[in-house]
């Protein structure tokens, strides 16, 4: 899945395009959200623009980080939820107790390989997320999509699009032997977007088209008018 989605061969559109797409998504993962995903983007996006006004990055890193789920989409062959959302973890070592259905792991061959079930694994300490292979989602895709695309937006902004469902780092602290100093030093801005991405959520609509002029000044800074997906 990971060689088919991340060639970026699909399609051709505009970050803007793919927020549109996510009218049709519903993430049935998400126990507190059964509105149209494009409703918790501008959420998220505008609950961060208030508290941290001068962070502009962190304004459209809260619009864009969830359009990965554009996979769950007819037109991207509408793949099953279980292959889209629900939380990431790092493969090729072992599966720390902190991630959730942990249970589940025992019917993994990998759980029970020395390669691969030990806290390290094929890794080393410091070795840098960077360079550790996680289990693919939208995460992975958006992030992907994002370097790929020559994004100019800052490391932070990438690490979170990448490592915002890898709760058994964030919430747990599990697998940090892994992360080396710049890790650091992003998942202190992750940790600030978790709370906007949980609890931003609520009932009350956003008005689309008064917001949409500020981040399409946003998208124009620091994307291209088209990207590869």
């Amino acid at each position: 899945m990971r060689e088919e989605y991340g060639n970026l061969d699909k399609v051709e559109m505009s970050i803007w395009e793919c927020c549109e797409l996510l009218n049709d998504v519903v993430d049935e993962s998400d126990p507190d959200l059964d509105e149209p995903q494009i409703e918790h983007l501008l959420q998220t996006a505008e609950a961060i623009r208030k508290d941290y006004p001068d962070e502009d990055w962190l304004h459209l890193t809260g619009l864009i980080h969830d359009l990965g789920k554009v996979l769950l989409h007819p037109s991207f062959g509408g793949l099953p939820q279980w292959a889209v959302v629900g939380d990431t973890y790092p493969v090729g070592c072992a599966f720390d107790k902190s991630i959730v259905h942990h249970k589940y792991f025992e019917e993994n061959p990998d759980y029970h390989n020395p390669a691969y079930n030990t806290k390290y694994g094929v890794y080393s300490e410091g070795c840098g997320l960077n360079n550790v292979m996680m289990s693919w989602g939208h995460d992975d895709y958006m992030y992907l999509v994002a370097k790929e695309n020559d994004t100019t937006l800052p490391s932070a902004a990438l690490f979170i699009i990448r490592y915002h469902s890898f709760y058994a780092l964030h919430r747990s602290g599990s697998y940090k032997q892994l992360m080396n100093g710049e890790d650091v030093e992003n998942l202190k801005w992750l940790e600030i977007f978790n709370k906007y991405d949980l609890y931003s959520k609520s009932k009350v609509r956003i008005d689309v088209e008064k917001v949409k002029p500020y981040y399409l000044s946003l998208i124009e800074k620091y994307f291209p008018a088209k990207l590869r997906w």
